[in-house]
């Protein structure tokens, strides 16, 4: 019902955007779009259109490595002499009173890292022998050691991180991200995800866009078999075929677009259009046989395999064609056991990739708008988890931590060589210089050019922003 003065006209929503047609509807859901967007103009063809940031950014995209199941920053990054020395004894209780953990309890002894450190590069970096690759880009890299979350388990903590709210429904990182920037390469998605193994406690709500409209949503890609599910045409189909009812169907939506005016119909327009052109755009993408072998043998990489190696070299080819974020997660980083195995095990698998994206985005000129951000949802505990029943040491691991562990960023405008933050000499607790997740995001954000008090979305009443009502710019991490 529209109020004119004092009396009032039944008029029904259909029949309000019928009246002005097509551009009426497209009008208002540009608008809609484009609310509280940075520099934003109506988007109502295609909301992934390219939008001004809110200032200057020094990044333009991002590739986001995430280690599901928390891996140990007390054996990669955080040595501890203290606890090297203390191995093995009994906890003082004061240390763990009032700390919450998510499996151990009872008698708590010190864990000292059975894995050697040393100081790596002129900024000195330290590091584990683990990282032998990762060691000869240190003066590229900066270590964060005094990260702290609000979550203690992994789930919730994996949503924490990247959606900034510790339950499912809100928008992911990379949503947030292409919300506010769009995309400069209309024939690939705005937002890539790509797997090594399973997608960890949280799932594919990692890369959901939560309450903004689906457009955002992140984009899985397959290292083996079709790329992208469903992205050909059925069999006995040509191109031609495929042409013509998506011709067909485009019609018929925008004729309903400008009826009802919703944005999943504007979604479901350029999506379609997506998935036509990306027919084209996606195999040659993920052939990754047309790289020389040098560029392969950096990597470890291998045609035709699924593995992180892989993933590493495929986000440098997405960064390349402009797509805007790109998120590998790598799984079986839960190590309540095997830290001498396991642990082992799986940073051999990620040390050479890692270290040569950043040296391949480097040496390509691409690392100083490309900012790589390595971490996990939280870290591990300075106590010893995975004694057997008679009290021999098996393979031990450690129980998560939420108070303090290590992350690391390199490229698009942090500064590189530096370590920043401290932890006390146990690794219990933050000595220097706090980063919680939300100021973590808030610093991202800004590389990018956005302010993360106004990349906001309203739903429900409320003005909604991946920070939630925290973050702190991390000043000391700028370039």
């Amino acid at each position: 019902m529209i109020a004119t003065g004092t009396e009032h006209i039944d008029v029904s929503r259909r029949h309000f955007f019928k009246q002005g047609g097509v551009g009426l509807g497209a009008f208002a859901l540009g608008s809609l779009l484009a609310r509280d967007l940075p520099g934003a103009v109506p988007q109502a063809v295609n909301p992934l259109l390219p939008k001004r940031p809110h200032f200057a950014a020094k990044a333009k995209n991002v590739i986001y490595l995430h280690m599901i199941g928390a891996p140990s920053q007390l054996d990669l990054f955080d040595y501890k002499p203290a606890l090297t020395k203390f191995d093995g004894q009994k906890c003082p209780e004061e240390l763990t009173k009032g700390k919450r953990f998510a499996f151990i309890g009872g008698e708590m002894t010190l864990a000292g890292s059975p894995h050697k450190f040393a100081n790596h590069g002129q900024c000195g970096a330290e590091m584990s022998a683990l990282l032998p690759n990762l060691a000869t880009v240190a003066d590229d890299i900066c270590i964060v050691k005094s990260m702290h979350t609000n979550e203690i388990n992994h789930a919730p903590a994996q949503m924490f991180l990247h959606t900034g709210f510790g339950r499912g429904g809100r928008p992911g990182f990379g949503s947030w991200v292409t919300y506010g920037l769009g995309t400069e390469n209309q024939d690939l998605p705005a937002y890539v995800v790509l797997l090594s193994g399973p997608a960890g406690g949280a799932g594919s709500s990692l890369w959901s866009t939560g309450f903004l409209p689906s457009v955002y949503q992140g984009v899985q890609f397959r290292g083996s078999g079709e790329p992208v599910l469903f992205l050909n045409n059925p069999e006995g189909h040509s191109r031609t075929d495929r042409r013509r009812v998506l011709d067909a169907v485009r019609e018929l939506n925008q004729e309903q677009l400008g009826v009802v005016g919703d944005p999943e119909i504007a979604t479901r327009i350029s999506q379609y259009e997506m998935a036509y052109r990306m027919q084209t755009s996606v195999p040659e993408l993920m052939d990754i046989s047309k790289e020389s072998k040098a560029t392969l043998d950096l990597y470890g990489a291998k045609p035709g395999a699924a593995s992180f190696a892989n993933n590493c070299l495929l986000a440098r080819r997405l960064i390349e064609r402009g797509v805007r974020m790109v998120q590998l997660f790598d799984s079986d980083w839960d190590h309540h056991s095997g830290l001498i195995k396991r642990l082992s095990a799986k940073a051999k698998d990620v040390d050479q990739p890692m270290a040569a994206l950043v040296r391949d985005l480097k040496q390509r000129g691409l690392l100083d708008d490309t900012l790589v951000v390595w971490g996990a949802e939280f870290g591990r505990t300075p106590l010893r988890q995975g004694i057997d029943g008679n009290g021999t040491k098996t393979d031990p691991g450690r129980d998560h931590h939420k108070d303090a562990y290590t992350m690391w960023l390199a490229g698009g405008g942090v500064k590189p060589g530096i370590t920043f933050g401290k932890t006390d000499e146990l690794g219990f607790n933050i000595a220097e210089n706090p980063v919680h997740t939300h100021d973590l995001n808030a610093t991202v954000l800004h590389l990018l050019g956005i302010d993360h008090e106004r990349l906001t979305f309203r739903y429900q009443g409320r003005d909604y922003r991946l920070t939630d009502i925290h973050g702190e710019l991390v000043s000391g991490i700028l370039a």
